[in-house]
């Protein structure tokens, strides 16, 4: 198969439309070719007109850990051309940026997770574009965690850096088909155009979403593998919590515990709550040491998810419902646990993190009411996820 970038690159008639034109990138350290040639080098190469850059988090080298660590304007040392961040003094394009090109194009490996930051900056690039009078392509890539609905949707008023716009926290959209929503959403008045991939089948096995053939390329520092990816949507949310999320760890966001926890006690309590919601996966009881982040250089008891291998059922493995299921498990073992972690998450500053992730409080009110059922998370989350089966129907391109 081939991604939107090797299209692009392969057929003249395709970037025939950028000729004359001055183009902007939007890029990061997965956005290669088939050949792991950065899109940049390709573009160049090809003669397509680059005038300027632009990097979302993590910067357009990935070299940022963290969040709300920022990324400075610079200038490519190779071609001599303007880099703006879209991850420090600003995170929409401001009107200076928007100046130097003609039509930009987003070439980002996203994970399929709402709270993913670049679904939030493909939306700020449109809104710029159809202000500024710029054109947009997408070139498209794959969705690794596949076609899946999961989730909460976000409630109104809740909009966030990491929450552009009412869809579940697993969308099962390729960014392309996010940006037709976005403009449908938003009534963007923009030109607009996705690249599509050749050959993708996002429900064929073994990679159900991700080509296997095809090279993995971190799109963010701690995205370091397929089965993060598929895991994300819920281990995403043990950033808004005091548990390690396995950042310093050579396996982050595949995994959580810390030093106060009974990992197989865990596990036993999760299997007793809600067994359903374990399927399409393995877990595993680890020990763990930090280098850096939560618990650094303390020994973590913990829960690794495998959803890989002969373990992985693609249409059965709901990773939102299975860390909201350990957040309950740890609730019913450990009454007081303080669990919620309380500090500045991307930027806002008023509400609880795992709040902000979630785009409501309701998954929190959930895990803290000791009368919850398992049955009474899926009664409002399945209309959610039905309404959005429904509306994201008509935008599907493969």
């Amino acid at each position: 198969m081939k991604f939107g970038i090797d299209r692009l690159l392969a057929d003249p008639e395709l970037r025939k439309p950028l000729e004359g034109r001055r183009v902007a990138l939007l890029a990061h350290p997965a956005s290669v070719t088939e050949h792991l040639t950065h899109s940049l080098d390709a573009l160049v190469a090809a003669g397509v007109n680059v005038s300027a850059m632009f990097g979302p988090q993590h910067g357009v080298r990935g070299d940022l850990q963290d969040n709300m660590m920022e990324s400075p304007d610079f200038t490519d040392p190779t071609y001599g051309i303007p880099v703006f961040s879209l991850y420090g003094e600003v995170r929409r394009p401001s009107g200076q940026s928007m100046h130097t090109f003609d039509v930009i194009l987003v070439d980002l490996q996203d994970l399929g997770c709402r709270i993913y930051t670049y679904v939030t900056t493909l939306l700020y690039v449109l809104e710029a574009a159809a202000e500024h009078g710029k054109e947009v392509w997408v070139l498209d890539r794959p969705n690794p965690a596949g076609r899946p609905i999961e989730g909460l949707t976000l409630r109104p008023g809740w909009e966030s850096f990491v929450g552009a716009g009412p869809m579940p926290m697993r969308h099962g959209l390729t960014l392309g088909e996010l940006g037709a929503w976005f403009i449908k959403l938003k009534k963007l008045d923009v030109a607009y155009r996705v690249i599509e991939m050749e050959g993708y089948a996002p429900d064929a096995g073994p990679g159900f979403g991700w080509p296997v053939e095809r090279v993995w390329v971190n799109p963010s520092p701690n995205a370091a593998n397929l089965n993060m990816a598929r895991a994300y949507a819920g281990t995403v949310m043990l950033e808004g919590t005091t548990l390690s999320e396995g950042r310093g760890t050579t396996r982050p966001l595949e995994l959580f515990g810390a030093p106060d926890i009974d990992a197989k006690a865990l596990m036993a309590e999760m299997h007793r709550i809600a067994p359903g919601w374990l399927e399409g996966c393995t877990l595993r009881d680890i020990w763990f040491e930090p280098t850096f982040h939560k618990h650094m250089k303390t020994l973590n008891n913990g829960v690794h998810i495998h959803a890989e291998g002969r373990f992985y059922d693609h249409q059965a493995f709901r990773p939102w419902r299975l860390q909201a299921l350990a957040f309950k498990a740890i609730r019913r073992l450990y009454q007081d646990y303080p669990l919620w972690r309380d500090f500045p998450y991307e930027y806002e500053f008023d509400k609880l993190a795992i709040d902000v992730i979630n785009g409501s409080p309701l998954l929190r009110e959930w895990v803290d009411d000791a009368g919850s059922q398992p049955g009474d998370l899926d009664a409002i989350t399945l209309v959610d996820e039905r309404a959005w089966d429904e509306e994201r129907r008509p935008l599907l391109i493969y």
